[in-house]
């Protein structure tokens, strides 16, 4: 058998840990993006249009969302056909792709919001609010101090 130098115990990782936390959180939200025909990134991409003041260049989308600009292309491209997004060519740099929230994508996001606010009570009233502010506020200090590419 092949030695193994000693490290922390499994439990006590930390990308398990964060994984297994996704995992339970996205338990509840699933189901609700499943009924209104939508994936956890075309979720994530919507969440992150609906909260840009302007249109978002794809670059700038993609490191909101944490997606990869190939799987994004794909993305886009889909909500673009549903008419949930629009892109535009930069008028300034035609090299950038601009992409924004469709009055038809608003009207989406719109309809699975009060659904969505319900299931975070469910969350708050399991785990606690102050407890789940708490967290996501550890969650965006972590990100902020420990992160080694903060580009």
């Amino acid at each position: 058998m092949t030695s193994v130098p000693e490290m922390r115990p499994f439990a006590e990782s930390l990308p398990m840990a964060l994984l297994q936390a996704r995992e339970v959180a996205m338990r509840y939200f699933r189901p609700l993006l499943a009924e209104h025909d939508l994936t956890e990134q075309q979720w994530r991409v919507l969440r992150a249009l609906t909260s840009a003041d302007d249109a978002l260049d794809a670059g700038e989308l993609a490191a909101r969302t944490l997606l990869l600009a190939p799987s994004l292309s794909r993305i886009l491209a889909h909500l673009d056909e549903r008419g949930f997004v629009t892109r535009t060519i930069d008028p300034t740099d035609q090299r950038r792709t601009l992409v924004e929230l469709s009055p038809l994508g608003a009207k989406q996001v719109a309809q699975i919001a009060p659904e969505s606010e319900r299931l975070y009570a469910e969350i708050e009233a399991v785990f606690g609010d102050g407890e789940l502010h708490a967290l996501l506020e550890s969650l965006h200090q972590f990100a902020r101090k420990a992160d080694p590419d903060p580009s």
